[in-house]
């Protein structure tokens, strides 16, 4: 039988550098965030004729727009269309005088689109996200908690849970950071729903593989702590992976053929489903192990004398 409990502190080590590099990508990068959250204008174009999109940058510089972001996106009707983020514009601004401006260099522009969002609005609304996920996260603990509460130490298995998520979220956060530095995306409303999906898509995956050290512990599989986790995880592996890799084919279907539309969305779910099923699987039952065995202390030691 594999061992994988054995082997948690390489497990851990491997998590520690993937949060270490998001973390430094964080810090360095930051996170760019769209106008639900920080407040502008964005018009939606497309163009007759093919344009680049370094073309459409240097005309918006050239009429007064040099602190403009311009992403592709692909419409459903298979054309390219640009998303012009600018600071925050009246209607009348981006629908005529832009536009009128844009369609005078590049040719007709097939019915715009605008949106605007105000710093209140902005501001509201990344006050929501937040209360969002801190009452999902709560609202985890406590369920998982009060789940398990017939096994002894049952407040573990709901931090064990927590620790997880945050594991997953970082890890999200931390990918969007780097493309948001390189390709310049941005985190919206869809990249706040994909992370809520994947906090429910992890805590999944991991209430199975706890229900399964639940059902080894009643059924006296054995005397060590140790040997029932490992062999809960043996029994779900399996499980775990063929659950996640079938929901992968479904997210990368969207990425592929639905669109910018939800591109946040399938991307944080990506991210999230194979940092979710790592953790699940080596994580929080490893943590689960290194609580009962009262091993905290060793993450604080020399990686060479930690890992064996």
């Amino acid at each position: 039988m594999f061992d994988i409990v054995g082997k948690r502190f390489w497990l851990f080590l491997i998590s520690g550098v993937v949060i270490l590099i998001c973390i430094v990508s964080l810090a360095t990068f930051k996170l760019k965030t769209g106008i639900e959250f920080s407040s502008g204008s964005t018009l939606r174009v497309s163009f007759e004729q093919k344009i680049s999109q370094r073309e459409l940058e240097q005309e918006l510089a050239n009429l007064g727009y040099p602190n403009a972001i311009v992403q592709s996106a692909i419409a459903p009707t298979g054309e390219e269309d640009y998303l012009i983020r600018t600071r925050r514009l009246t209607e009348e601004e981006a629908k005529v005088q832009l536009t009128e401006a844009l369609a005078a260099k590049f040719g007709d522009i097939p019915e715009p689109q605008f949106y605007d969002v105000s710093p209140e609005v902005a501001a509201e609304t990344a006050r929501n996200a937040a209360i969002a996920v801190s009452i999902a996260a709560i609202g985890i603990l406590l369920y998982i908690t009060w789940a398990f509460h017939r096994m002894p130490k049952p407040f573990h298995y709901g931090v064990c849970a927590i620790i997880a998520l945050v594991h997953d979220v970082l890890v999200a956060l931390g990918v969007f950071s780097i493309l948001g530095g390189v390709l310049g995306w941005e985190i919206n409303l869809m990249f706040i729903t994909g992370i809520l999906a994947v906090i429910g898509y992890s805590v999944n995956n991991t209430v199975v593989v706890f229900d399964r050290i639940r059902e080894n512990l009643t059924k006296g599989v054995s005397s060590s702590f140790e040997v029932v986790v490992n062999n809960s995880l043996v029994e779900t592996l399996s499980r775990s992976l063929n659950t996640s890799l079938t929901t992968l084919f479904v997210v990368l279907a969207l990425l592929f053929f639905v669109g910018a539309s939800i591109q946040n969305f399938a991307v944080v779910l990506l991210v999230g489903i194979i940092a979710g099923t790592y953790s699940s699987l080596f994580i929080a039952p490893q943590l689960l192990v290194v609580w009962e065995k009262g091993e905290w202390g060793r993450f604080l030691r020399p990686a060479g004398s930690r890992i064996r």
